[in-house]
């Protein structure tokens, strides 16, 4: 009788142990994999965040660490700065780089880019304060830029 026992609770468990075992793995990286699947791609490649203000701009990073910024249509096709301003702040609040962006030259003339390069890391949280001109309300625009 004990060793029928013994089988009817080995029998039991084992589902529960291998269904254990199949989900043993880290929440993390599934929240990562799963944001980086709804991340919109932009015309160069970088992520593209749309504004409840109504307007859309893409972020990517140069060799430098700086970052760049393109205002997009509702096609996601770049379009010509106009009076644009943006000023932010990256990296972690207890060590924040503070930006501010300036038109480019030549074929650049329409990209806004950073003074300076971004914090270290892969994965740079980023506040941005933009204008889309001098007279037009700030609009403030946080996310996590994912630089892998």
């Amino acid at each position: 009788m004990k060793q029928a026992t013994t089988i009817m609770i080995a029998l039991f468990a084992s589902p529960l142990a291998f269904a254990a075992e199949k989900h043993d793995h880290d929440h993390n990286d599934h929240e990562k994999h799963e944001h980086e699947e709804h991340v919109t791609k932009g015309p160069n490649g970088g992520h593209v965040i749309n504004s409840k203000s109504g307007f859309s701009f893409e972020v990517t990073v140069d060799k430098d660490r700086k970052a760049r910024i393109v205002f997009l249509d509702k096609k996601n096709k770049a379009i010509a700065l106009a009076e644009q301003s943006i000023t932010g702040i990256a990296g972690e609040r207890s060590a924040p780089t503070k930006l501010t962006f300036g038109k480019g030259i030549n074929n650049d003339a329409n990209v806004l880019i950073s003074d300076v390069a971004l914090p270290t890391g892969s994965h740079v949280a980023m506040i941005l304060t933009i204008k889309t001109a001098p007279d037009a309300k700030a609009v403030t625009e946080r996310f996590e830029l994912h630089l892998h």
